[in-house]
């Protein structure tokens, strides 16, 4: 099976994802006719940069022949004025002399200075869109429109939709109103539109069966947007990484941009270490800046999977029984989101004819130390069992299907490229009942039957 793991080590941006997909041999026409289709007057740069020794493929977006507002931080710097005239002539001879000279420059200041990022920029864009004649701000159903009217493939333009549509959300839920009320004066930009399209399309030429991915590394830092100074990550992103295995560290900067989270939350993948594969492609996609020795880049591995995606994992285990119910319901979330795999509880009966609840949490290595001191710190135990078993797992993936209520996604699970199980996401399920105000089991079945559809069932 045909699988794919992204090293978030630097973050991610949506054209560092293009540059990684561009270097893993997608054809450049693949990436260009998807721009193409959107007739925005957009176009690409593709190049080949250096980011701490790394050669990496860096693709910018050019708008009628310049380079587009700059909508993620970690992929466009600052966009001055100079980077302008000289990046779409003289790209070759420039490229390696400008980046040292002017983003080291920054490099150090980049915490005080406002991101040019996707919420930072609000007035910026405004005042490009008056100089330039171009549109920026474009409602969510705008821009379903604009990407359901190209002749792309319809996996293409499921992926791109349900990408916006999942920023929609964020932003909603950040500024409380109705996702359709939202009008992305940033990431409706040019910059961004095509960033998405181009990444979604890219994704579906490069045939992965499925997709795993490290946590991801935010940066650190203070960012100026339009809502005020806030800590890496921006309000949009945070929102957007939810559930997503994150940290911070090495950098001062914003690392994972709100386009790059949503790419990321569209694509599903496994989060957690490198699974087994033999490697048979290594690429680098670059951002725009270039800090010395921490490489900038998003590194994407190809290769094949064994078939049976076998590993080991922790059991804690205690058994209790004079622990209020309550208490018990406590450490059980409390386990989920300290990182626990998942925990069970059971009845049993103990000594003295009690009846009592054996807990039985199933955790990766590095988790057990937590998850330990939890279950001592929280219940009435007095020692907790811990031993490993080997366990073999399907393949997972999710792809997206179009539904009335909306996008949903399926989780799919293989092995050797053959589905043994297919299921709609809950939660997906669940928010797009309340939205509608139907009974969740519609929306399970209109998205079975969509799946089925698209398999030619």
């Amino acid at each position: 099976m045909r699988i794919a793991y992204l090293d978030c080590f630097a973050g991610v941006s949506g054209d560092m994802f293009l540059g990684a997909l561009l270097d893993a041999g997608v054809p450049a026409e693949v990436l260009h006719d998807a721009v193409k289709a959107l007739d925005l007057g957009a176009s690409l740069s593709l190049s080949k940069v250096d980011r701490s020794g790394i050669s990496s493929s860096y693709v910018r977006v050019l708008e009628n022949g310049k380079l587009a507002e700059a909508a993620d931080a970690n992929s466009h710097s600052h966009a001055h004025t100079h980077e302008h005239e000289h990046t779409h002539t003289h790209e070759h001879s420039h490229e390696h002399s400008h980046e040292h000279s002017h983003e080291h420059s920054h490099q150090e200041h980049s915490h005080t200075h406002p991101h040019q990022h996707d919420e930072a920029k609000h007035s910026h864009s405004h005042n490009a869109g008056h100089q330039h004649g171009h549109v920026h701000g474009r409602s969510l159903s705008v821009i379903r429109q604009l990407i359901a009217g190209t002749k792309l493939a319809d996996a293409v333009k499921s992926r791109a939709i349900h990408t916006f549509e999942l920023l929609g959300a964020s932003e909603a839920k950040i500024h409380n109103v109705d996702i359709d009320k939202i009008h992305f004066h940033e990431v409706g930009a040019v910059d961004a539109i095509v960033d998405i399209v181009a990444v979604s399309a890219g994704i579906h030429a490069l045939g992965v069966d499925a997709w795993y991915a490290s946590p991801l590394n935010v940066g650190g830092g203070m960012v100026d947007c339009a809502h005020g100074r806030f800590p890496v990550p921006a309000p949009a992103t945070a929102d957007l990484l939810r559930e997503v295995p994150t940290y911070s560290a090495h950098v001062q900067q914003e690392l994972v941009t709100p386009t790059g989270a949503a790419l990321i939350r569209a694509l599903s993948p496994t989060f957690g270490p490198q699974p087994a594969m033999r490697v048979q492609t290594i690429a680098y996609g670059a951002g725009t800046r270039n800090p010395k020795d921490f490489p900038n880049v998003l590194r994407l591995s190809i290769g094949e999977s064994d078939g049976v995606n076998q590993s080991s994992v922790a059991i804690l285990e205690t058994a209790l029984d004079d622990l209020s119910p309550q208490i018990l319901a406590y450490v059980t979330e409390r386990a989920l989101a300290l990182g626990a795999l998942d925990v069970m509880s059971t009845s049993v009966q103990m000594k003295k004819g009690r009846m009592g609840t054996l807990v039985t949490i199933l955790a990766d290595d590095d988790k057990v130390a937590v998850l330990e001191d939890l279950l001592l710190r929280e219940t009435s135990t007095l020692g907790v069992r811990i031993h490993h078993e080997r366990r073999s797992c399907l393949d997972r993936a999710h792809v997206a299907v179009s539904t009335s209520y909306g996008q949903i996604r399926i989780k799919v699970a293989s092995r050797s490229g053959e589905v043994y199980n297919a299921a709609p996401e809950f939660e997906d399920c669940r928010a797009a009942a309340e939205l509608h105000k139907v009974p969740v089991k519609l929306v399970q079945q209109s998205a079975i039957a969509a799946y089925q559809s698209a398999q030619g069932r």
